[in-house]
């Protein structure tokens, strides 16, 4: 059994990686500040669900401030989940982004220097890849071009961990997500907002023609490969992504079949932050890690929208903006 240290354990993906980790066997100590990037009801949620087993000991803490994160012990592994995230929200307020994508990685970075921890996982995005990408995008593709400050501020973590395995030996693993979906997810995502906009028979509202696409991962597949990448590699960078492409109007009218509702939609303006479309090349993941993604769209739309009905009580009233 191994211990260790998960941030941002009551997000979306930190929540169901600490619930894995648990269910094999492990110890997680969790760490989140609980901020209000987004309806703090959800992280709520997670967290006491998470509080419940036996094996998880939760901490709030920032891990942008240097002296709460010195403070914490040795781990057999770090897995940084803790972020700001959203490419709209980045270029709304880029310092908060800057303050937790990279200087909290910095801090997180020196703590498994001092302490001498081997392992260190860093949640990186799709976004990198910027609006050249080729389709589907290999880790070798250009990510030097971010087109918001979210995408950059990532960029920066990776490198500031490249810099720790070339001076300590550090081994790391960057791991690049695409686009992640599936039961409590965030609200602020388009897979949770399209769910509750059609299930409340609110307006859609769909920025741009509705063309573009995404290839969506479902959660327990994105923390299947997370903890794959536990195992020493050195330094990689790695693509978790769905091969399954979907168009916005697509993935609509998707959910609004699952759900037997009208979908309202109502068109707005492309935002200049979004990437028109993404799709992983996942050659990588499956040759270092055995991984691939086994939800199929379908069947994780119907967990998503299952748990909505489930929880529709109080998940109806969470702020999707």
């Amino acid at each position: 059994m191994a211990h260790y240290l998960v941030t941002g354990a009551a997000g979306f993906i930190g929540a169901r990686t600490a619930e894995m980790l648990i269910e094999q066997g492990h110890a997680v100590t969790g760490v989140d500040n609980l901020n209000n990037s987004y309806d703090v009801r959800m992280k709520e949620y997670r967290l006491q669900r998470l509080q419940k087993l036996s094996g998880f000991e939760f901490q709030k803490l920032d891990i942008s401030e240097r002296g709460a994160v010195e403070s914490l012990p040795a781990f057999d592994g770090v897995i940084n989940l803790a972020a700001r995230a959203g490419v709209r929200a980045s270029v709304e307020d880029p310092w908060a982004f800057v303050q937790t994508n990279i200087v909290g990685t910095l801090n997180l970075l020196e703590l498994c220097r001092v302490r001498g921890i081997p392992k260190f996982i860093l949640a990186s995005t799709s976004s990198i890849y910027g609006a050249q990408a080729p389709i589907p995008t290999p880790e070798s593709a250009d990510s030097e071009h971010a087109l918001q400050p979210y995408a950059a501020s990532k960029k920066g973590a990776e490198a500031l961990c490249h810099s720790y395995h070339a001076l300590y030996g550090l081994d790391v693993s960057v791991l690049r997500y695409f686009t992640v979906y599936g039961p409590a997810g965030r609200p602020d995502m388009s897979m949770f907002r399209f769910t509750k906009w059609i299930r409340e028979g609110e307006k859609v509202r769909l920025n741009g023609d509705g063309e573009q696409s995404r290839g969506f991962t479902y959660v327990d597949d994105i923390v299947r490969g997370t903890i794959a990448a536990l195992r020493l590699l050195e330094y990689e960078v790695i693509n978790l992504g769905g091969n399954e492409v979907v168009s916005m109007n697509a993935l609509i009218g998707m959910l609004a079949v699952r759900m037997g509702k009208e979908a309202l939609v109502e068109h707005l303006p492309v935002n200049t932050a979004d990437m028109r479309t993404s799709l992983a090349d996942g050659a990588k993941a499956k040759k270092l890690l055995g991984w691939e993604p086994q939800v199929k769209l379908e069947e994780g739309l119907k967990r998503l929208v299952e748990w909505y009905e489930g929880e529709r009580g109080w998940a109806k009233k969470l702020s999707v903006i």
